[in-house]
Parts: structure tokens; C-alpha cells; sequence
């Protein structure tokens, strides 16, 4: 893509700009029915991606494009704000600017909107696709094909979270309710985290990267400074594993046997393993534990929900997912589930409030599967978070308390 107008300028001269299956020129929109088309011709970009070029437009006469600088003031958030607000589901776009040698405040906004993982996206009750150079609005077959397509991608994903869970080290040990994640990426080759997991230094490189997660001020101020014990960084032993590697918390062998060591709290484990594939899973132990109420009876301790647990590892996974994106410089889709066990009948923690829940989880099982796109995770990471454990967090009747967390600002 172009970086500068002189770039966009050579684009134009060298008759390298035509509409296509993949781009778009257009001016910027200006009026209530211009949002509508711009949220029309999004919609039908995320279903293979593609690119929208704002400032470039055609010579009806000539039939030939040139330039045509647009205000740029407020111009990417104004694209961004429709792709959130008109589509349903919202989109997440990336938009870069590209300033008019003019230095008067104009330039071209490059709009980039990748596959994503919900198409198709409506706009006023109707799905559109693109075509060879146009949108078209989407009929019925072609909308179940997509629809049964994503559905076939997510039951993959629930595949992988059963497995998951089914092998799980610690399943006969304890009461603790359990929490799960798997992230598969879509369109990745096989050897993708080579480099990461082949390396000498794969440790280092591992351990560098759940820190980064850690230290994230976005993070940080998302989650309102909030932590969890067992989190990342108590997952301080590096183990080779088979396609992959791992980080650990004592009481995990690098045969992911459990072997407790007679301490206190040796059944709170926490586990990230890298797969040379790009697959991240996640395991902890401690989704729930003992709590016993004021005045209660010795050996009374009743196992309650750490939802705050589920939203804090969440999000600090999809961050993980991000950076190792960036690291081996995958820009395609991610396949994310989450899954939970142990879970009938026990009601979310409520700190030291006299008025505990009463809304106990009837179920035993928890799983919830999504696509989410790079963009997604790098702008609407509470979107995603959202898509994975609203249902869960509806449940237990605190879905309010981590609004914050389930949304994204800007």
C-alpha cells in the first residue's frame, strides 16, 4: 500500500489504482446516507478483506482516477465509529493517514478491513458481498454458506477445547473449578512459531513475552489495575513439550504430570504452552476455591467462582495472541475458545459483601468459541473477551461489574 502521497501520486500516473475484488476508491463521506454506504461497502469487504482508499476518486469523463485530498480532522475516527456502530455485528478496521504535501490538513485515509471471522455483516437487514469491482447485496444461499462455514471453524475450535479439557493433569485432583483457552490461528503454516519455539533462547523469548503482557498500561488500566493469583508470571518453569514448548507453575513435570510438592496452595497451577503451529493454550487450576463464610463451621468451606480470574487470563491471553502475531509476523485470523468445568452449583465469588449471589451456575460445563481477527485484538480486545465469556458472566449475574473490561474505548 501507498505510504506517501507521492506514492499515491505514481499509483495514479502508472494506471496501477482499479476498483477490484479487494479495493476501493472513495471520497470521504459527508452526510447520514454517505455513513450508510460506507458501512455497506465495509460490510462487504470483511467477507474476503480488503482495503479502502479515501481522497483517490474516479474521472467519470477520462475514466481514469486522481487525487482528491480530504479533510483529514476527525476523518479516521468518524470510519472507525461507523464500522462499530452500523454493521451488525461491528467491524474493526485499521485506518492510516497519509498527509497532503499541501500541509493544510488534507491528505488520504487508507482504511484496512480484514476478513473477519463474524461475516457476513448487516446493514439495514441485508448482507453484502463483494464482487469482481462492486458490492451486491448477499442471497440467502450464499449467507447460510458463510454462516455454516464460521460454524464449521468454531465446532473445530470446541474439538481442540474438549481435548483439552479432557486431558486435563489435575482432573482428579481436588474440587477447583478449572478454566481453559485455546487459540488456533486460522491460515498459519504449520512451522509458524518455529522461530520462537526452535530457538535456543526459547525460554527467554517466552518469559519476555508474557512480561510484556504483564507491564501493558492498556491492559492495566482495562482490567482497573486488577490481578489474579495464579497469573502469568507464576508460570516461571520452561519445559519442552512435544510440537511445542511451555511455561509452567511448580507441580507441572514437563511430561504434564501432576506432582504436588506438600506445600500450601500446590493445586493452584497455572500453564501457557506454545505450539510450533502458532496454537497458545492456557490451563489454571484455581477457577474457584474454599471459601468459608463468617461463623461458619470448620470443614464448611464452600468452592465459589473467580469470574474475575476468567476475565483477567482472558484478556491477558488475547494479548499474548497479539504479540506473538507480531513476533512471527502473522497477520491472518484467530480460532479462540474458552472452556471452564467443576461448575454446577457454585455461585461467583462477592468479596466480604453480607449479600452473597444467589444465582448458581446449573450447568458443569462452560464453552464458548469465536473468531477475532488481528485487528480485533489489537483495537477490540474487550469485544472479543465479550463474544467468549458474556454467556458465562450473564450466568452468574455479573456481567455489569466488567464493563470496562468487555468493552473498548475510542
Amino acid at each position: 500500500m501507498p505510504k506517501t502521497e507521492a506514492d499515491l501520486q505514481a499509483a495514479v500516473d502508472g494506471g496501477l489504482f482499479e476498483e477490484s475484488h479487494h479495493l476501493d476508491l472513495k471520497k470521504a463521506p459527508s452526510s447520514k446516507g454517505d455513513n450508510k454506504e460506507l458501512a455497506r461497502d465495509l460490510s462487504s469487504f470483511a467477507v474476503d478483506g480488503g482495503a479502502l482508499v479515501i481522497g483517490v476518486q474516479e474521472n467519470k469523463e477520462s475514466r481514469t482516477f486522481e487525487l482528491a485530498p480530504q479533510p483529514l480532522n476527525g476523518l479516521p475516527e468518524k470510519v472507525e465509529q461507523v464500522a462499530r456502530t452500523i454493521p451488525d455485528p461491528p467491524l474493526t478496521v485499521i485506518t492510516e493517514e497519509i498527509s497532503s504535501a499541501a500541509d493544510d490538513g488534507t491528505g488520504y485515509l487508507i482504511v484496512h478491513i480484514p476478513a473477519s471471522p463474524v461475516a457476513p455483516h448487516m446493514v439495514d437487514n441485508r448482507y453484502f458481498g463483494r464482487g469482481d469491482k462492486t458490492k451486491y447485496q448477499m442471497g440467502d444461499a450464499e449467507v447460510v454458506s458463510l454462516h455454516t462455514r464460521r460454524r464449521n471453524i468454531e465446532a473445530d475450535t470446541l474439538t481442540l477445547l474438549r481435548k483439552e479439557m479432557e486431558e486435563d493433569p489435575l482432573r482428579d485432583v481436588g474440587a477447583q473449578s478449572h478454566l481453559f483457552l485455546v487459540a488456533q490461528p486460522t491460515a498459519g503454516r504449520r512451522d509458524m512459531c518455529l522461530p520462537i519455539t526452535g530457538a535456543q533462547d526459547w525460554n527467554l523469548r517466552l518469559h519476555t513475552l508474557i512480561k510484556r503482557v504483564q507491564e501493558s498500561k492498556e491492559l492495566q488500566a482495562a482490567l482497573a489495575n486488577q490481578g489474579f493469583s495464579p497469573d502469568l508470571g507464576d508460570a516461571h518453569q520452561g519445559h519442552r513439550r512435544a510440537r511445542g514448548v511451555a511455561r509452567s507453575s511448580a507441580g507441572l513435570k514437563s511430561d504434564r504430570t501432576y506432582a504436588p510438592e506438600g506445600r500450601w496452595g500446590d493445586e493452584d497451577v497455572i500453564e501457557v504452552q506454545l505450539f510450533e503451529d502458532g496454537g497458545l493454550r492456557l490451563f489454571m487450576t484455581r477457577l474457584s476455591d474454599g471459601i468459608r463464610e463468617r461463623h461458619a463451621e470448620e470443614g464448611d468451606a464452600e468452592q465459589v467462582l473467580f469470574d474475575a480470574a476468567a476475565v483477567i487470563l482472558t484478556r491477558h491471553m488475547l494479548e499474548l495472541i497479539r504479540l506473538v502475531s507480531d513476533d512471527v509476523g502473522y497477520h491472518g485470523n484467530w480460532a479462540v475458545a474458552v472452556g471452564a468445568n467443576r461448575l454446577r452449583g457454585r455461585r461467583r465469588y462477592s468479596g466480604q459483601s453480607h449479600f452473597p449471589s444467589n444465582h448458581r451456575y446449573s450447568a458443569d460445563t462452560y464453552e464458548e468459541s469465536t473468531g477475532a481477527t488481528l485487528a480485533e485484538l489489537r483495537e477490540a480486545p474487550g469485544t472479543v473477551t465479550r463474544r467468549l465469556l458474556g454467556p458465562l458472566l450473564r450466568s452468574l449475574d455479573s456481567a455489569e461489574l466488567f464493563a470496562k473490561a468487555l468493552a473498548d474505548e475510542g
